[in-house]
């Protein structure tokens, strides 16, 4: 595996810097590492001279940073070490078969070629070709030079001739290769200008598959040149068919009915002759006291006049309900915060977080008990 013999050479650097700052286990298995990935006799020679001194080689020179080694290595790896241990890298060979596989891809001089059917192929051939190439060059399983490259082709070559319109034109005028190697560098696999599809890659791929592979920060399907031109196209149909603004509106209009409709609500209800707070905008500053637990209350200054008697008694019960109940969330919230902050004082051993915990006034809860007594009372 041709492919890996950089890792094998970043192994070995990093195996050599670990003796030297006089760790012979690292050294050992970043050296095993590199002869699994690429097998060199520099590789081996060092790992045998290893081996077979035993600490010895360790002497000298390359025991003179254990303390720097010990500061540095505390369980991160240091900056560079892009070689990973044992099991770090093997998800990333690849096969010979893989290679050639995504070598036929490059070769192939039509759309029809890379999804290997005959032009007469109806649209269940084509998914069932598309779906066996889309896994088996997937850049999350297949990391053969190139296979991002060959993956976006095979995704281009099934939206062209899964889309009918787009499969009529390109069996007129598709099929060719562009006529300077220039074009064919800058285009990458999408040779076939004008027959590019209205959707990336992976999410056809993702259509198919639900997300089959996870999404990798390491590959990006998105050619800029490519998608930018494909992006022109969608805008230049939408220009053309001159209904996408009216038909936006229409998809809209339930979601503006709706927004009416709750500000004509809001309007047409009238607020509460009574607030817990003071409030200005609304004319509610007349501060008024209920008489059976003296909650405080504000109003507007034709409240006295309008509500009298049983009404005046009904808001008054409204009032203190309204108030009890906003208390007891408050008493529950404050239990709550002092609860974690006791709970994390105890597991992180932090005497801030407990002090900060015993300071709680608990200011709702104390008022809770006083409307509780009360109630007892009454």
């Amino acid at each position: 595996m041709e492919g890996n013999r950089d890792e094998a050479e970043k192994c070995i650097k990093i195996a050599t810097k670990a003796l030297e700052a006089g760790d012979k286990e690292k050294a050992v298995r970043f050296l095993n590492k590199a002869e699994k990935l690429y097998p060199t006799d520099k590789a081996k020679a060092f790992l045998d001279a290893l081996t077979k001194n035993g600490s010895s080689a360790g002497n000298g020179a390359y025991r003179r940073r254990p303390a720097e080694h010990s500061e540095n290595n505390n369980g991160a790896q240091p900056e560079g070490e892009s070689c990973k241990p044992e099991g770090g890298d093997s998800s990333k060979s690849f096969t010979k078969d893989q290679v050639e596989g995504v070598k036929r891809i490059k070769r192939c001089k039509d759309y029809y070629e890379v999804l290997g059917v005959n032009k007469e192929a109806n649209d269940d051939e084509l998914k069932k070709a598309y779906r066996k190439l889309a896994l088996k060059f997937h850049p999350d399983k297949n990391h053969a030079p190139g296979a991002t490259e060959a993956f976006k082709k095979i995704g281009n070559a099934y939206a062209v001739l899964s889309n009918p319109d787009k499969r009529r034109q390109y069996d007129v005028t598709g099929g060719e290769e562009p006529s300077s190697p220039s074009q064919s560098q800058g285009a990458g696999f999408d040779f076939h200008r004008g027959f590019e599809a209205d959707i990336t890659p992976e999410d056809l791929f993702n259509m198919f598959f639900g997300g089959g592979f996870p999404s990798s920060s390491a590959h990006t399907f998105t050619n800029s040149r490519s998608y930018s031109h494909q992006t022109d196209h969608r805008q230049e149909r939408t220009e053309e068919r001159g209904d996408g603004g009216f038909s936006m509106f229409i998809q809209l209009m339930p979601i503006v009915v709706l927004i009416l409709l709750s500000i004509l609500s809001q309007m047409m209800v009238s607020p509460p002759p009574y607030s817990l707070y003071s409030r200005p905008s609304t004319g509610q500053t007349v501060k008024r006291q209920t008489e059976n637990l003296h909650v405080d209350y504000y109003v507007t200054r034709d409240f006295k006049s309008e509500f009298k008697g049983a009404a005046l008694q009904q808001i008054e019960k409204s009032v203190e309900e309204d108030y009890v109940t906003n208390v007891r969330n408050n008493c529950w919230k404050d239990r709550q915060t002092k609860t974690e902050l006791l709970y994390a004082a105890k597991v992180y051993r932090d005497d801030r977080m407990r002090k900060k915990a015993e300071l709680m006034t608990m200011d709702s809860c104390k008022e809770l008990d006083r409307l509780n007594d009360l109630f007892r009372g009454g």
